[in-house]
């Protein structure tokens, strides 16, 4: 990754010199957030749970840098990291800095906000402090291929939103019922975290999302840079800078290469996910 630097070399010259080197644990949190089934690998705790509990261990770390490049996904697995990364930083008395790459928007910028400091690019994308649920509906598609759609549920809500049946109306308001407690969830995450460093912008909370440097217009994000550039003005050019990253599954590593993909369920179950993971990172194809 080209932002690391040559670890190699410095721990050398603090065995010599007996000089302090600063130090700042890099932990990438990219892609998806949430299951994305045995071939492709979200961000879920499960997932980072190890490589977060090793970089905030990192003894005197200066600081620890979270490099966040994620549209978003599971509203759970979001704040349960989030949650994560908050609980280490202040059990190791740490401070945290978001880097924000392409995206760090819905699921993303939890991810951000849960550090003290975030960072971003002029043209990174930020925001998207919403909630969205997309579906399909398959009901004219059946009619038309002669397929009966036989259901039986015990529990009037236990078919919620099927999509092989007429969408209801109260199927609709009680899912916009769930939708706007999360959206309250994670306004409030946001506004506790940023606090007075928000505008008072009527945009804000209403799913929107901008470009960095006007993110850090409207308190979303603290200044514009780049991670090695950033840490080294801030620490010196010696600052070492390990990368901590998750392992592929054992899943992903057996089937990734296309020559391997030879079990029609795992090819099939890969492609799907990659199409549904596509289309949450087009929401914010410019």
């Amino acid at each position: 990754m080209g932002y690391i630097s040559d670890i190699a070399i410095p721990k050398i010259r603090e065995w010599t010199t007996g000089e302090r080197l600063p130090i700042v644990p890099v932990v990438p949190l990219k892609g998806i957030i949430g299951q994305m089934g045995p071939m492709r690998q979200g961000l879920t705790l499960e997932s980072v749970a190890d490589i977060l509990d090793r970089a905030f261990k990192v003894k005197k770390a200066d600081a620890v840098a979270l490099v966040i490049n994620s549209p978003g996904g599971s509203p759970v697995q979001s704040a349960l990291i989030a949650k994560r990364i908050r609980q280490l930083a202040d059990e190791n008395d740490v401070k945290v800095i978001a880097f924000c790459e392409d995206v760090a928007a819905s699921g993303g910028y939890w991810l951000a906000a849960s550090a003290d400091e975030i960072i971003v690019d002029d043209n990174s994308i930020i925001g998207s402090i919403g909630v969205i649920s997309s579906s399909l509906g398959f009901v004219e598609a059946i009619k038309k291929i002669g397929v009966e759609r036989r259901l039986h549920t015990a529990g009037e809500n236990k078919s919620f939103l099927d999509p092989f049946l007429p969408e209801k109306k109260a199927d609709v308001a009680r899912l916009k019922e769930i939708q706007l407690d999360m959206h309250e969830s994670f306004k409030g995450y946001v506004s506790a975290r940023r606090g007075e460093k928000l505008k008072d912008d009527p945009a804000l909370f209403t799913g929107a999302f901008w470009t960095g440097r006007r993110a850090v217009d409207l308190g979303l994000a603290d200044g514009v840079g780049e991670i090695r550039q950033t840490l080294r003005d801030r620490f010196g050019k010696k600052v070492r800078l390990p990368v901590f990253k998750a392992q592929k599954s054992w899943l992903s590593r057996r089937f990734g290469g296309a020559r391997q993909q030879t079990e029609l369920a795992v090819w099939a179950d890969g492609l799907i996910s990659a199409v549904e993971e596509r289309m949450i990172w087009d929401r914010y194809r410019l």
